[in-house]
C-alpha cells in the first residue's frame, strides 16, 4: 500500500484534475478558490475513514472541516452572479495560448501541492501514534478560535460593507478593519499555527513546522497581501489608510496628519 502522503497526494490530484474540468465547462477558473477549503475536507474525510482517529485527530478533523465549510460558502455567496475574480482574468489574457496547461499546472495542481504542505501535520498525525490531549491542545485550539473569529469577522464586514456602499473608491475602515489592513488573513494565519500548536505532541512533528510558515509566506509575500494592495496601490484614499493601518496584525492606527 502507499505511504499515505503519497495515497493524499494521489486523491488531491483527481480532485484538482476534476476542478479544473469544472473550470473548464464554467469558463472560469475562479471556481478554484472555492475547491479550495473543500479540498481539506476531502482529505479529512479520507483520513478519518481509513486511519483510526484519536480525540486529537477528531479536534483537527472537526476544526479543518469548520473552517473549509466557511470559507468556500463565503467565497461562492462573494462569486456568485459576478464574473470571473480579476486576478484569474488577468491570467486568462497574459498566458494566450498557453492558457489551458498553465491553469492545470500553475492553478488548480499548485494548490493542490499547497493543500497537501498545509495540512501535513494533520497528516503526520494521523499516521502516526496516538498521543493524549493537553497543553498544546487547549493552546493551539484558542489561537485557531482566535483566528476563526477574526477571520469570520472580518470577511462578513466586507462583504457587509460591499454590499451596502454606494461611494466609489472608498475603504472599508471599521470593525477589524480599523485594527488591520488584512485582518483575514491574520486569521487565517493564526488558525493554522493553531492547528500546528496542537499536533506538537506527536513524534516529529517539529518538522512539519512548514505548515503554518508556508502559509504565512503566501499570504503575506505572494497571493495575499502583495495581490490585493497591488490593485489599490495609487489610490489617495488607500494610500492614507495603508499609512496609518498596520499590515497584517492588528494594531492601534497611527494619527492622521494635520
Amino acid at each position: 500500500m502507499l505511504p499515505l502522503f503519497a495515497q493524499c497526494g494521489l486523491l488531491i490530484f483527481l480532485y484538482a484534475t476534476v476542478w479544473y474540468g469544472i473550470a473548464l465547462w464554467k469558463k472560469r477558473n475562479d471556481v478554484a478558490d472555492i475547491a479550495w477549503g473543500m479540498g481539506y475536507i476531502l482529505l479529512c474525510i479520507f483520513l478519518w475513514c481509513t486511519r483510526a482517529a484519536s480525540p486529537l485527530l477528531l479536534w483537527l478533523y472537526w476544526l479543518v472541516t469548520l473552517w473549509g465549510l466557511r470559507l468556500s460558502l463565503h467565497i461562492y455567496l462573494r462569486h456568485r452572479g459576478k464574473p470571473e475574480d480579476y486576478r484569474y482574468r488577468e491570467w486568462r489574457q497574459q498566458w494566450g495560448n498557453t492558457f489551458y496547461w498553465r491553469s492545470y499546472l500553475q492553478v488548480f495542481l499548485l494548490q493542490g501541492f499547497f493543500m497537501l504542505v498545509i495540512l501535513s501535520p494533520v497528516i503526520h498525525t494521523a499516521g502516526s501514534a496516538p498521543v493524549l490531549t493537553g497543553i498544546t491542545t487547549w493552546t493551539g485550539l484558542f489561537a485557531w478560535m482566535t483566528g476563526f473569529y477574526f477571520q469570520g469577522v472580518a470577511d462578513y464586514q466586507l462583504l457587509r460593507f460591499s454590499k451596502t456602499n454606494k461611494q466609489p473608491g472608498a475603504v472599508l475602515q471599521t470593525g477589524l478593519w480599523k485594527y488591520s489592513r488584512h485582518p483575514n488573513y491574520f486569521g487565517e494565519i493564526l488558525m493554522w499555527w493553531g492547528i500546528f500548536i496542537m499536533t506538537l505532541p506527536v513524534q516529529h512533528s517539529i518538522y512539519f513546522i512548514i505548515s503554518p510558515v508556508t502559509i504565512t509566506l503566501l499570504l503575506v509575500f505572494v497571493s495575499g497581501i502583495p495581490l490585493l494592495e497591488k490593485k489599490k496601490a495609487g489610490d489617495a484614499a488607500f494610500e492614507e489608510y495603508k499609512r496609518r493601518t498596520s499590515v497584517l496584525v492588528p494594531w492601534w492606527r497611527r494619527r492622521a496628519k494635520n
